[in-house]
C-alpha cells in the first residue's frame, strides 16, 4: 500500500513540474517570440504586441534619441552607428570620418499605438533634411541625414514621404536624405545612451 502511495504521490509531483515547466515557456515565447520571428514581443495584459524597428540618423544622436523617446508609442530606443564598413566601430572610430558610418538611433514601437509615418513626420521636424553631411555646427558624414528601412513596406512609405515633402513646398532647398536598407547597428557606449536624460539636458546638442 505505501509503496503504490509513494508512486502516485511522485507522478502528481512529475504532473506538477511538467505544468510549470510548459507555462515557463509560453511565457517566454509571449515575451520573446515564437521561434524564427524577427520581430520582438511584449505583452499587455492577454494581449501578445508585435514591435517593430525602425533606424534614423538626423544629425548628433543624443538629441534625436531624447526626441523620439517622447512619442507615445515608443517603447525603447538605443543610439549608435550604421551605414559604415568598419566592424564594431567606437565612438572615436566615426569621428575621424574614416568608417563611414552614421550616428543613428534604433527605435522600437509599437505599431498599435504609432505608426511609421508618424515616427517619419517625427524624423523630418527634428532635422533640416536638406543639409548634407552635417546638421548646424556640426559637420561630418557621421551627422548625415539618412533613412535605414527595415522592410519593403518601410522603404514604400519613406520614399512616399520624402516625395510628398519635396512636393509640399516647405523647403527652399531640395532633400538631401537618403534612404537605404538597414545594416548591420552597432550599438554605441552606454555613456551616449539617453544622454540628455543622465544629465538633465532639455534642448541642444551641446557636445562635451
Amino acid at each position: 500500500m505505501r509503496f503504490f502511495t509513494i508512486v502516485s504521490v511522485a507522478a502528481l509531483v512529475l504532473a506538477v513540474l511538467g505544468s510549470l515547466a510548459r507555462e515557463r515557456r509560453m511565457e517566454q515565447r509571449m515575451r520573446f517570440g515564437a521561434a524564427g520571428q524577427s520581430s520582438p514581443v511584449s505583452v499587455e495584459g492577454e494581449r501578445a504586441v508585435a514591435l517593430e524597428k525602425a533606424t534614423f540618423g538626423a544629425g548628433c544622436f543624443w538629441g534625436v534619441e531624447a526626441a523620439f523617446r517622447k512619442v507615445d508609442g515608443v517603447v525603447d530606443t538605443a543610439v549608435g552607428y550604421s551605414g559604415g564598413h568598419t566592424p564594431n566601430p567606437t565612438y572615436e572610430d566615426v569621428c575621424s570620418h574614416t568608417t563611414g558610418h552614421a550616428e543613428v538611433v534604433q527605435v522600437t514601437f509599437d505599431p498599435a499605438r504609432v505608426s511609421y509615418e508618424e515616427l517619419l513626420e517625427v524624423f523630418w521636424r527634428i532635422h533640416d533634411p536638406t543639409q548634407v553631411n552635417r546638421q548646424g555646427p556640426d559637420i561630418g558624414d557621421q551627422y548625415r541625414s539618412v533613412i535605414f528601412y527595415h522592410s519593403g513596406e518601410q522603404r514604400r512609405i519613406a520614399e512616399e514621404s520624402r516625395a510628398a515633402l519635396e512636393a509640399s513646398g516647405r523647403l527652399s532647398r531640395p532633400v538631401a536624405t537618403k534612404i537605404e536598407p538597414a545594416q548591420t547597428f552597432w550599438r554605441a557606449e552606454e555613456y551616449h545612451q539617453r544622454y540628455y536624460e543622465k544629465r538633465g539636458i532639455t534642448s541642444g546638442c551641446a557636445r562635451g
